[in-house]
């Protein structure tokens, strides 16, 4: 009877450990993606309208706001958002935004 609890006690031990290494594995497959998002911003009440809502979208690890230059760059995990998401949320608050295309080379 003894063999018999210590073998299923092993057992139970194994697989919680290898429950325990899948839920490593999916942690580290989280993709943290930057973006730079060209907006039509103007004023730096556009750009407290920005950071009243884009930070509170799911997965939103950073977002910085640049008025000069109108560009707002996004970090987030793209498990959980994407840039058509975020784009839509800019939406909401009424600011015009597109992906920044990366220059050419040449």
């Amino acid at each position: 009877m003894k063999k018999i609890m210590t073998l299923c006690l092993a057992a139970l031990l194994c697989v919680g450990a290898a429950s325990a290494q899948q839920k490593g594995k999916a942690k580290a497959e989280k993709k943290t993606v930057t973006t730079v998002f060209c907006t039509d911003l103007d004023c730096e009440h556009c750009a407290q309208k920005i950071m009243n809502t884009i930070p509170f979208e799911k997965g939103i690890k950073d977002v910085k706001v640049d008025v000069p230059t109108k560009k707002v760059t996004v970090v987030y995990d793209a498990s959980k958002n994407s840039d058509e998401a975020l784009i839509e949320a800019f939406d909401k608050i009424k600011v015009k935004a597109e992906v920044e295309k990366a220059p050419e080379k040449k």
